[in-house]
Parts: structure tokens; sequence; C-alpha cells
């Protein structure tokens, strides 16, 4: 038998992938299932960028491309971030690769000695701490409670830094809570790392479209030029443009960064498909108004589940901002008896039980480092999101609380 590597006990499956898939099993084996837990827009690829990658296929665009990006693609990210964010970038600056995970790991990779730090404000992605671990890094949770809104603060940030910081990574709007930060709270935070020129700064902006109550998203690299030289801003075209299976993210940073990423990747994947490089041309670049499109229907879902929670005396919600998430509090539920007579322990055993008794699959929040907490997505359908709150609803009713001392 192969024997396998020894820092693969680091690392976890994708927690929102794992509930997706035991969600399809059990709806295979005839079970009525709504699964909240991937983080997928329900809408087609808007057609204008099918035909774009129609078109390129039947050109003959199926080569192999350049490992970190076609031209094409390269210039059209350049475009982007100047129309959008009116930060100039060379093409040296930009790389393309299969989704912005791989951004994501190709920059850890490059960068990572053991033992390096990188800084995680808590609840995070988990894939931030699964690779960093399968690297040899450590990651630091820095804990964002929800009495702060989930927010990283200034003083936080000051207080989780150490000579042997690296990274921080910084995600807005957040995957799981919406959380936006703006220009100001971005500022404060380039002042704390303005101190410690061994952090860089990663900043995960993929959901930079998905933002409610009429905010203006920054990016970092907007507020804080200074530290360009020391910040990758992470984005892609999988949540913003419906194309998750395109598999086509970017990262934009400083050339001698983008330089290493790129040896990086011709020795894993080397270039992203070029089919789907031609397609990404064509969202960037093409006509934009799905965008406001999907955006108020991610805004009016997240308004739905807003309102049904709060008819639901066992859980709680801050009002994300931003994203297609909600972050469940469920410390109500913690300690009750279902009607099964199990003790429902935490939010593993939360998520389980929705999923067991009413069919709902969740993330657990141990997934992303603060508990306890379940995840749902809100990229479903209307209807879809409905019946699941319908269903969390009466789980949540169906449960027995202890009875306190002085009851």
């Amino acid at each position: 038998m192969t024997s396998l590597a020894g820092r693969l006990a680091a690392v976890v499956p994708s927690a929102s992938a794992s509930v997706s898939a035991a969600a399809r099993s059990l709806a295979a084996a005839g079970h009525d299932i709504v699964d909240l837990g991937l983080g997928e827009p329900d809408f087609d690829t808007p057609a204008h960028i099918v035909a774009a990658a129609a078109r390129a296929a039947e050109a003959g665009d199926t080569r192999y491309p350049p490992t970190g990006g076609t031209p094409a693609l390269k210039a059209a990210v350049i475009d982007k971030m100047r129309r959008d964010h009116g930060i100039d970038v060379a093409p040296g600056e930009v790389i393309v690769s299969n989704g912005a995970k791989q951004v994501i790991f190709d920059a850890l990779m490059a960068t990572l000695e053991p033992r390096d730090e990188v800084l995680l404000c808590a609840p995070y992605f988990g894939s931030y701490e699964s690779m960093t671990a399968l690297l040899g890094g450590t990651t630091v949770a820095v804990d964002c409670p929800e009495r702060d809104g989930f927010a990283l603060t200034p003083e936080r940030l000051e207080e989780a830094i150490t000579e042997c910081s690296r990274w921080l990574i910084l995600n807005h709007p957040s995957n799981p809570t919406g959380v936006v930060y703006s220009h100001d709270e971005l500022r404060a935070f380039g002042d704390v790392l303005a101190e410690h020129p061994q952090v860089s700064v990663l900043s995960d902006e993929i959901y930079e479209h998905i933002i409610f109550d009429e905010r203006r998203f920054v990016s970092f690299s907007t507020a804080c030029p200074e530290l360009r030289d020391r910040t990758l801003v992470v984005n892609g075209v999988s949540k913003a443009y419906a194309m998750t299976g395109w598999r086509i993210g970017y990262g934009v940073g400083p050339a001698h960064l983008i330089a290493a990423m790129t040896t990086v990747q011709s020795q894993i994947t080397s270039g992203a498909c070029s089919v789907a490089q031609a397609a990404a041309v064509e969202a960037l670049t093409g006509p934009q108004q799905h965008i406001d499109e999907f955006r108020s229907a991610f805004e009016r879902r997240r308004d739905l589940v807003v309102d049904a929670i709060a008819d639901i005396d066992e859980l709680t919600l801050a009002t994300p901002g931003g994203a297609f998430y909600a972050y469940l509090g469920c410390a109500r539920l913690i300690g009750a008896t279902t009607s099964a007579g199990e003790v429902l322990a935490d939010d593993v055993a939360v998520a389980a039980y929705l999923l067991d008794n009413v069919g709902v699959a969740t993330v657990p929040g141990a997934a992303y480092g603060l508990s306890p907490y379940v995840r749902i997505s809100t990229a479903s359908a209307d209807n879809v999101i409905a019946d699941a709150l319908t269903r969390i609803a009466t789980a949540a009713a169906d449960v027995r609380h202890p009875v306190s001392d002085t009851e």
C-alpha cells in the first residue's frame, strides 16, 4: 500500500464541499434535501460569455496558453483594475490561475517558510488554514466576534502581529459573515501594517460585486496604495459572473511575487483553460448589466433570510453587508435536546440535526474558526431558501431546553 505524506494530517477536506457531497448522496437515495452548503450562484453564465467561449473554441483557441495567463485576459484584468479601482497595473503584475484558490495557493507556496505565520480573521474561509498547514506555515486566528460585527479591528491586528507574521489574509465581503470594510477601516489596517514591513496583505476580493445597502466596495490597494509592493489582490469571475465551473481566478501584485507564483504554477497546472480564459475576457470587458441584476437578487435573498431568522428565537444573525452567506448564531440551541433524545453539544451537532431531521444542509461554524454558528448559502432561488428557512424554524422549535435552577 502506498504510504501517505505526514503533511496531510494537517489538512481537511473543504467543509462546504463535504456537506454538499453528503447532501447529494442523501438526495440520490431519495431523501428530500435542501442544500445550502455550497456557495454557488444559481444563475446560468450570461449568454454573451458562453458565446465568446464557443467562438474561441471554433477558432482553434485550444492549445496550451501562457502559464501566467493570455495577453488578452491580462489586458482585461488591467482595464478592470483601472476602471473599478483606479489602479494602474502592468502585465507582469497579473497572474491568471485555475480559480482564485489556486492564486492563493501559488502565493503561499512561493513565500512561506516553516513556522511563518498567516493571520486569519476568524471566522474565515477554511481553505486558508488548510493551505497554510499543507505548506508548513502556522495560522494565527484573530478573533472577530459578533459583538464587533465580525470585523477585524486595528487593535486586534496590532496585538496579533509578531516577528514571524508573514501574511494577513483579508477577505471582504467576507465568507462566511458578509463583512464589508470601508475605506477608513482599510486605511486603519494600513496604518498598522506600515509599522510591520515583514507582513504582506492578501486581499481576497472575490465577492466585490456582491455588496448591499448601497455600500461602495473599496479595494485594499485603493485604500492603501503605499503598500502596493506587499499587497496581493485576489479575484476572479466565479461569483459575480456565475462562472464557478469555468475555473478562472486572477491575482494582482508586485512583479517579483507574480513571477514566483507563475513559476510555482508552471510545475502544478501550467496555464488555465484557454477557452475559459476567452470567456473571462468577455466577462470583464463585455456587457455588465447582469452584475446588478445578480446583486439585486442576492440582496433580496439576504433580506428574506434576515426577516425569517428574526422570527426564530433560537437563532441570531448579524445582517451581512455583502457576499451570499448568512452566519447563523446557534448558541441558544447548544445544550438543547432533540425529539430523538440527542443533546446538541456544539454547532457540528446542530448542523447534523438540521440535515438529518429536516433535510437542510448547512456548514458548522467550527469549519470557519468561530463557534457556535452554522453557515447557510443564500445563493439559491428564493423559493428554495424560503423552504429551507421554514424547515429550520420547525427544527429549532422542536427541541427541549434545559430547565434552569431559577425556574
